[in-house]
């Protein structure tokens, strides 16, 4: 576990292509305007002249070790818990393999994301356009870089899945609480958290999630291997089967899920604006997402030997786990994250709505965190809906993620580089690794077939099949999803 972090840190800091020829001449020729949008960078070094600083440590961050733990800490939550259930749809072969398969995808769209925020703002900086108190966000990429119809896209899509990503956590909270202490439904567990996460209205911004990005990837490994030693320790129940993959919607079902396990870079834009320097974000998901191999591959493995098709009908691997200090430790700090999630993906969504109302450049955290409170209704309202755990992340990332973290980003980064003058003048140059634009082109054709293809075609009738077949089974505003029934004590003999 330590082993794992403490390498990707090392790379993370001695692997740095910025050494490289090509990445110096594009350092070179990003010249973001010292003046505006960096009074961050300067406080961070008044800080530093200025000795130790408690708060500013834990509260003010916008390094690339920030931003590697915020990547690494928001790419995994509560789908950790279902990975073992797409293990079941998916069998053990095709599991991995495209863990591995859309985790390298998921790196590669971050990494064009990061090539488009640095052209969008070398270009608007250099017209003097100023970024001060205004966070730069997806869909205002779009729009400068291709026009008004992609900033729509772009927003409709974004705000959609960050909508039902922060849905996704509700639920996650409710269901994890549940195996705790089942003497509330897990609807009424879903009202009680719906009030704490509105919480995070109070936190300005992604600068602030510092210490919850360490204290969130922290919570995630340990869960992880928690889940890895127990099922290792309880060993096979008997006559476990694994059937997997034995149905088509099933199969990408669970395909579908891993999709939505590695499109957690809606919020790469704005976690980039929270950077000192933005530049140095390129390879930054990629270790995230290596470090993250280290916690899904072996957690949903050893779950899915021990358990095999009983995971089938449950999505949350807590519910297979024996009940002790330990899972309960790890429960406990599952819904401590999701809460830290919830505001990962809310925070854009705080943004856009401060945007529409005017409230955006307002100083004043009291009010800022009051004009917020209108977002956090729908996604309680929503989470009570729909409460089908592991399902739902499915629905979610074969009809919105595919489009918003996958499609979208390859095909505006070839419209953005598509005439001979815009790839001359790019402000960042070509990858060490694929220094040719045709590769480029090819790689982002294929990822777009692909997806559109196998994400979300196959994808949506399966994972759409399956919600609606959740919804004929528990009906919509389900009292306790997949719970368990509880047995009454029989009353005592008379005589």
């Amino acid at each position: 576990m330590l082993c794992g972090l403490s390498a990707t840190l090392f790379l993370l800091r001695f692997f740095n292509p910025s050494e490289m020829s090509a990445q110096k001449q594009s350092e070179e020729a990003i010249t973001f305007n010292q003046t505006d949008g960096r009074e961050e960078e300067e406080e961070h070094a008044a800080d530093k002249n200025s000795g130790f600083n408690l708060t500013s440590f834990l509260w003010h961050g916008g390094s690339v070790y920030d931003a590697w733990f915020s990547c690494a800490s928001n790419q995994v939550a509560q789908v950790l818990l279902t990975l073992p259930y797409s293990f079941s749809q998916l069998g053990m072969l095709s599991g991995i393999i495209f863990q591995v398969f859309y985790g390298i995808m998921g790196s590669w769209t971050a990494y064009l994301i990061s090539i488009l925020y640095v052209e969008y703002r070398s270009r608007k900086e250099k017209e003097n356009v100023s970024f001060k108190n205004h966070v730069i966000q997806w869909f205002e990429v779009l729009d400068g870089l291709l026009g008004p119809y992609w900033k729509a896209i772009g927003l409709a899509f974004n705000c959609t899945f960050l909508l039902f990503g922060s849905v996704i956590q509700l639920i996650g909270c409710a269901s994890n609480i549940y195996y705790i202490n089942d003497h509330l439904d897990k609807r009424t567990w879903t009202y009680i958290f719906g009030a704490c996460c509105a919480t995070t209205v109070f936190i300005p911004s992604f600068h602030n999630y510092r210490i919850w990005s360490f204290l969130g990837l922290g919570m995630t490994t340990y869960t992880a291997w928690y889940m890895t030693i127990a099922a290792i320790v309880h060993g096979q129940v008997e006559g476990v089967k694994h059937s997997g993959p034995d149905k088509l919607v099933l199969y990408f079902t669970g395909a579908t899920n891993i999709l939505y396990t590695f499109g957690g870079h809606a919020v790469t834009v704005e976690i980039m604006h929270a950077m000192w320097k933005p530049q140095k974000f390129k390879y930054v998901y990629l270790f995230a997402t290596l470090y993250v191999f280290t916690l899904t591959l072996p957690s949903a493995t050893a779950v899915y030997w021990a358990f095999g098709d009983q995971l089938l009908t449950h999505s949350n691997a807590f519910s297979l786990l024996p009940r002790n200090k330990w899972r309960d430790a790890g429960v406990t700090l599952m819904l401590i994250h999701q809460f830290i999630t919830f505001g990962f993906a809310c925070t854009p969504l705080y943004f856009v709505w401060e945007k529409v109302i005017g409230m955006h450049d307002t100083k004043s955290i009291c009010l800022r965190a009051i004009a917020r409170l209108p977002v956090v209704i729908p996604i309680w309202f929503l989470a009570i809906i729909f409460p089908f755990f592991g399902p739902i992340n499915s629905a979610v990332g074969a009809l919105l993620v595919s489009f918003t973290v996958y499609i979208i980003p390859a095909l505006a980064h070839m419209l953005t580089f598509k005439s001979a003058a815009a790839r001359q003048n790019a402000a960042e140059k070509l990858p060490f690794f694929l220094p040719s634009w045709t590769g480029m082109y090819v790689v982002n054709a294929f990822i777009v077939v692909w997806v559109l293809v196998v994400g979300f075609g196959f994808g949506g009738w399966a994972s759409m099949t399956n919600f609606i077949r959740q919804v004929d089974t528990f009906g919509l505003f389900a009292k306790c999803y997949q719970c368990p029934p509880k047995v009454s004590a029989s009353p005592p003999p008379h005589h």
